[in-house]
């Protein structure tokens, strides 16, 4: 009796694990998507929390189009480099980062100009709350890293 409820047991963890392993991440679904549905996704988003009109969507839409079209060019070209097993240089390295603060700064800026004083803080606090998840994401990945060494 004890060998049978410990095989069942045995299976039933087994296919739970199982289960737990196929399912993919919130992240990998939306890497999944088209630059054109990620950007749809993101401008409903935005549109729930901040409250969007039509003509605030039509604006809006466009610049966070621009940024997923960027996104997916850089992504490209930074893989198809990392395929040919070339590494940026710290020059490089720079250059990204800069290039990269410069076109948060304008998106910024277009942001700015579209929604009122309300929307704007809370378009804020998002952005805030986004970077501060990323950090947290990159310390975990960093620390695991380390760990496995």
């Amino acid at each position: 009796m004890k060998k049978i409820v410990f095989a069942a047991l045995l299976v039933v963890g087994i296919t739970a694990f199982a289960q737990e392993s196929n399912e993919k991440s919130p992240r990998e679904k939306m890497e999944q998507l088209s630059p054109e549905q990620r950007s749809q996704m993101k401008l409903k988003r935005l549109t729930k929390e901040l409250g969007l009109n039509e003509s605030q969507q039509k604006e809006i839409g466009k610049i966070i189009a621009d940024i997923e079209t960027n996104k997916a060019a850089f992504k490209a070209e930074r893989m198809e480099k990392k395929t040919a097993g070339i590494k940026p240089t710290p020059e490089e390295r720079l250059a990204l980062k800069n290039r990269m603060l410069d076109q948060q700064k304008a998106t910024k800026e277009k942001i700015s100009r579209i929604l009122n004083p309300e929307q704007l803080a809370k378009w804020d606090k998002i952005q805030e709350e986004r970077k501060e998840k990323m950090e947290q994401f990159r310390e975990k990945k960093e620390k695991d890293a380390q760990m496995s060494k």
